[in-house]
């Protein structure tokens, strides 16, 4: 170990044990590009004030793009003795760069280097992020229209009991706006953290005449932060970061816990790609929905990282605290598994085979019509809690005569209201009760198709 890397007071280096649990480098390699590209930039800004020679800048720049093919190319002498990313590619350019190597650190500590390639990385990754999540979202709309016509019909649920009869549309749309709120908000944590912590130093800022202003807007961010303190100590914007894949993660789980039940012989409503499927090592009969079943458990992965981080944050007094070198893996791990269980979820949806038959069946026989017989009293004038007790009675007799609503005729109707005529009758096909729930947002097929055609315009689908 470098005795430099751990500072210039000590005269030995650290215990072995020590310095491999200190070293960052195994993770923070990632920041490479981002190093790279804030050394450049920096390299600029010491130019611009004076504090770097033409020839030297020329010098750096050079080095910092022979670096650059290096690491593309595989040949980076990588050194687990140099600590972490930040100070095996300094040690690098002073090989390259010679004595202006030397200076490209002037005005600038790890402190505000680390924080300012990590915001660097997370706006970049949570643009490749954003850009899985928007096909997602049109895979989504495609299969609502895909399902719309001829209209495939499933129970809607309340408690896992069968409620009311739902379009499949309807269904895959409801997943299209928890997933366009998941992009709002990673849309917001990306917009937040877009301030530069460059120039914030170790803590208390420089005395040398930086022009953090000229860094900021070079490297992309609105700013520079406006508190040096906050600059370096804060990791509310990895946070909050987690938090929204944390969401969006939870949302993901749902769907592949619902893929998971209708795929079972029990419900019998779809049936997954063998692709993304694996057989029994003793049950030859079993199909198991194991990618799915891996997205729902993933969910746990993520909440562990939002629930680290926040530990690790905890109560840690300002400033920089080497604890905040614990922000790195959670927020890889996290990132990788929502943008994985988002590619594989917009493959796999285009390939399940949904049974029409099975869920127009399971969407029409029991008591799932219920509520249209009562809400066609409350129409004529019966107040809706008379009209639910009215078809409650009507409903418990059939259960104990083993009976089901599509048995009723007009004259039992009528035995419990005087009200109910040929038009309540109608209510009870599927086909014509499908139309009934046509309010802003409901699940009618008119009210569907035009929620589709304005999800297809958002998401920039012809």
């Amino acid at each position: 170990m470098s005795h430099r890397t751990w500072g210039g007071r000590f005269e030995e280096g650290p215990d072995a044990l020590a310095a491999r649990f200190n070293a960052s480098l195994p993770f923070d390699r990632a920041l490479w590009r981002e190093d790279l590209w804030q050394n450049r930039v920096q390299a600029e800004m010491l130019h611009r004030i004076g504090l770097l020679s033409k020839e030297e800048l020329e010098a750096l720049l050079k080095a910092l793009s022979e670096i650059e093919q290096e690491i593309e190319e595989g040949r980076f002498p990588w050194r687990e003795a140099l600590e972490d990313v930040h100070m095996n590619l300094e040690a690098r350019l002073m090989e390259l760069a010679g004595p202006a190597g030397a200076k490209i650190h002037t005005a600038r500590s790890r402190n505000d280097q680390v924080a300012t390639d990590l915001r660097l990385h997370l706006r970049r990754r949570l643009g490749e992020v954003l850009e899985d999540l928007l096909a997602f979202r049109r895979t989504l709309v495609r299969e609502a229209e895909r399902h719309l016509e001829p209209p495939f019909v499933l129970p809607g649920y309340t408690h896992l009991q069968r409620a009311q009869p739902i379009l499949l549309s309807h269904w895959f749309l409801a997943y299209y706006e928890m997933a366009t709120r998941d992009e709002g908000r990673l849309k917001d944590a990306q917009r937040r953290l877009n301030e530069s912590p460059l120039g914030a130093a170790a803590l208390a800022g420089t005395g040398f005449s930086i022009d953090r202003f000229y860094t900021a807007k070079a490297l992309g961010f609105d700013r520079p932060m406006r508190n040096s303190l906050d600059a370096v100590a804060s990791r509310d914007f990895a946070l909050e970061v987690l938090s929204a894949l944390n969401i969006a993660q939870l949302n993901l789980s749902r769907m592949a816990e619902e893929l998971i039940l209708y795929s079972t012989e029990e419900f019998g409503f779809v049936e997954v790609p063998d692709a993304f499927a694996t057989g029994s090592s003793i049950m030859p009969q079993k199909k198991n929905p194991d990618i799915l079943e891996l997205i729902r458990a993933k969910a746990g992965r993520v909440l562990a990282a939002l629930v680290g981080l926040s530990t690790v944050v905890k109560g840690l007094p300002l400033a920089y605290n080497k604890d905040l070198q614990e922000d790195k893996e959670p927020l890889w791990n996290a990132l990788t598994t929502y943008q994985d269980s988002l590619r594989l979820l917009t493959t796999l949806l285009p390939g399940l085979k949904w049974n029409r038959e099975r869920m127009w069946k399971a969407a029409e026989e029991g008591f799932a019509l219920a509520t249209e017989l009562a809400d066609f009293l409350a129409q004529r004038g019966v107040p809706f809690r008379e009209a639910h007790h009215v078809v409650g009675r009507l409903v418990r007799k059939l259960v104990q005569e083993g009976r089901a609503l599509k048995d009723v005729d007009l004259f039992e109707l009528k035995a419990h209201h005087p009200l109910f005529s040929e038009e309540a009758l109608l209510l009870l096909r599927l086909d014509t009760a499908i139309h009934a729930r046509a309010s802003y947002g409901g699940t009618a097929p008119r009210a569907v198709r035009e929620r589709v055609l304005e999800a297809k315009e958002e998401v920039g689908l012809d």
